[in-house]
């Protein structure tokens, strides 16, 4: 039953995936918005819903390890495991726009985040890391700012696919809700069946925490990411996998340090710089190779690096 629990979830997963891809695609030519903002923000946001829960969850009952290291763990999995997985299966195009202003964005959304969490273990100012409420509110101000900029710059690009049956408004919604529904359900129904399982093999409690539940809650940004390239929806898929990251360290960090102040005393020196070089690791591939896509080879130098930091957390475990 487990197993079946288990190819349940993971089918709930790619379906809504499919579904929600379709929907907002359409809601993106719908309303003269381009897939990449779309991506951007209620892609983005629909599939951060789990680590907003975990992290929200986190900080209300004062576990501030919670809030923070499933934020940071995901958008390390987000970047190096996802986009890097995606692709190798498939390289990912990116605009001019992409190179210029949204993976820049997404840099310095990064270094804001490590400078005002560890400025005392980095920058010797300030009292123990972490993020105060003053701070969470300045998140929150930031992450305003950055909504309404993509929104006043997203005119959507001749290059993107156009749909063979406009499909009505209503129905393009309906796609949507239907496809988070199914992702975040899905996810939910994976990640309990495949910890039931690994607890039935005989395996750590650690070891399930540090790969099944960090992955699971970055299962929708995979299957999304996945299923968007594969239909040539790239814009769809790298704005899904921006705007996850900027949402979970602006939006779900900012509101979990205004509800309680977090620690950071937990967070090493070697987390901190795989998670910047995961986002300087794009800029650099939006200027070398083929400045218009992320090839495969980049694509597995992620995905090697990756496989190393998560060497590294096993054998620190």
């Amino acid at each position: 039953m487990t197993i079946i629990w288990l190819l349940a979830g993971l089918g709930l997963v790619v379906l809504g995936a499919d579904r929600l891809v379709e929907g907002a695609s359409s809601i993106a030519r719908k309303s003269g918005v381009s897939e990449f903002v779309i991506g951007l923000t209620i892609v983005g946001f629909g599939t951060s819903c789990p680590e907003l829960v975990v992290s929200l969850t986190g900080a209300l009952e004062g576990n501030a390890d919670v809030a923070v290291g499933n934020v940071l763990g995901s958008n390390i999995f987000n970047i190096l495991f996802i986009l890097g997985l995606t692709s190798l299966l498939c390289p990912v195009s990116m605009t001019s726009g992409n190179r210029k202003r949204d993976i820049p964005e997404t840099l310095l959304v990064t270094i804001f985040f490590i400078v005002f969490g560890m400025s005392r273990s980095l920058l010797g100012i300030g009292g123990p890391d972490g993020l105060s409420r003053l701070e969470g509110s300045l998140f929150i101000l930031a992450f305003a700012l950055y909504i309404y900029a993509s929104f006043r710059r997203g005119n959507p690009s001749e290059s993107e696919p156009m749909e063979s049956k406009p499909r009505k408004l209503w129905l393009s919604v309906i796609l949507v809700l239907a496809g988070l529904a199914g992702l975040i359900f899905g996810g939910n129904l994976f990640v309990n069946s495949a910890t039931d399982l690994a607890r039935m093999l005989g395996v750590s409690d650690k070891f399930i925490a540090v790969t099944i539940l960090a992955g699971g809650t970055s299962l929708p940004e995979l299957a999304t990411s996945l299923v968007a390239s594969l239909k040539g929806r790239d814009q769809l898929a790298l704005g899904n996998i921006l705007g996850s990251n900027v949402f979970n360290i602006l939006l779900i960090l900012g509101s979990s340090a205004l509800i309680t102040p977090l620690s950071m005393e937990s967070v090493t020196h070697i987390d901190a710089l795989v998670l910047l070089l995961s986002a300087a690791l794009l800029i650099l591939w939006a200027y070398t190779g083929r400045k218009e896509r992320i090839d495969r080879w980049e694509g597995a130098i992620m995905l090697l690096l990756f496989g190393f930091y998560y060497t590294h957390l096993f054998i620190n475990l």
